[in-house]
């Protein structure tokens, strides 16, 4: 039985994410150092083995062979995976981008597939940089796993080696790791994730628009609608334009709904009724999803088993992985 243990671990980009995951590790004696451009002195300062050289971080990931995790903004990807070509042409790499598609094309571009298992933390705050990071952010969030390699039939028992160190990394920083394809991980985040960033923006405009009066009367339903409005502009723009072919057709959903809402009022009498009950059905089965949290998304469970335990590289494993992708359900790797 293989025992999966994780390998020092390289953050390249030490935001809310990855200086979050750097403090978890650091908490739970995981060997861990990083780079980031933005708040390597403060991340000194809290004990921490941060670096702002980028190419002096991969030669060190390269001699130590390390797991690299690119934590980086998308717009930023393609010149770090460039830089690990160069310097660390030997290391594994994951990421914890909010996308997985335009990664995954990018890994293709400079055929790093077989060293890649992509990842995402659905876990976060409305705030950013390392002074926003802390311990415990990732508990009992979900992390996606993305696996497309070994679906095409292309993984050996190196790649299926990483699949298992990559959810061993989620599961040590209290994350459940949940198998995805990137095309439906893009989608899912689409709804989840992406879309209540625009409709926060949008709620933010409409509320604004009723001056001082509005922002007086306003109460606890609009400030949880609109909490992650308050998220940096740069940041809500790289999340949902790099994801545009996935949220495009979810926004005409949402759009759809609101107008059948308003031509519904319109009528004579006015009505909500459809809308309402239907969207609170709809909230009562997500609510029913256990250890679900204000930052986070958990997974649901596979019937009464909380896990479906998987050996990556054995016979049938890849199968295995797609049933669970397609209760949403999470796996646990021996």
């Amino acid at each position: 039985m293989t025992t999966y243990q994780l390998p020092p671990i390289c953050i390249l980009g030490l935001g809310l994410i990855g200086g979050s995951l750097m403090r978890d590790l650091h908490a739970r004696g995981e060997r861990v150092y990083g780079f980031t451009l933005h708040g390597a002195r403060a991340a000194r300062r809290d004990g921490f083995d941060v670096s702002d050289s980028m190419d002096e971080v991969l030669r060190r990931a390269e001699a130590d062979g390390a797991l690299i995790v690119v934590a980086v903004p998308m717009g930023a990807v393609a010149s770090v995976l460039d830089q690990v070509a160069l310097y660390a042409p030997s290391c594994d790499i994951t990421d914890v981008v909010s996308v997985k598609n335009p990664v995954y094309d990018l890994i293709v571009e400079r055929d790093m597939q077989a060293r890649y298992v992509g990842g995402h933390p659905m876990a976060g705050t409305e705030f950013s940089g390392w002074n926003a990071s802390h311990e415990g952010l990732f508990s009992s969030a979900a992390w996606a796993v993305t696996y497309d390699y070994a679906r095409e039939g292309l993984a050996d028992q190196h790649w299926a080696a990483l699949f298992g160190t990559v959810c061993k990394l989620a599961s040590v920083v209290g994350a459940e790791a949940v198998p995805v394809r990137v095309a439906l991980h893009d989608e899912a985040v689409a709804r989840v994730s992406h879309l209540p960033h625009v409709i926060a923006e949008a709620l933010s405009l409409v509320g604004d628009r009723g001056g001082t009066l509005a922002q007086s009367l306003s109460a606890g339903s609009f400030r949880g609608a609109t909490r992650v409005a308050s998220t940096e502009p740069e940041l809500v723009r790289n999340m949902c334009e790099t994801n545009a072919e996935s949220l495009v057709p979810v926004l005409d959903e949402f759009i759809s709904l609101l107008q059948d809402a308003r031509n519904s009022l319109d009528d004579d009498p006015a009505s909500l009724s459809h809308l309402s009950e239907a969207g609170h059905r709809a909230h009562l089965r997500m609510a029913a999803r256990k250890g679900a949290r204000r930052e986070s998304v958990s997974p649901v469970k596979i019937s009464s088993r909380p896990v479906m335990r998987v050996h990556p590289g054995a016979p049938g494993w890849v199968d295995q992985l797609e049933q669970v992708e397609s209760l949403g359900g999470r796996v646990e790797v021996f």
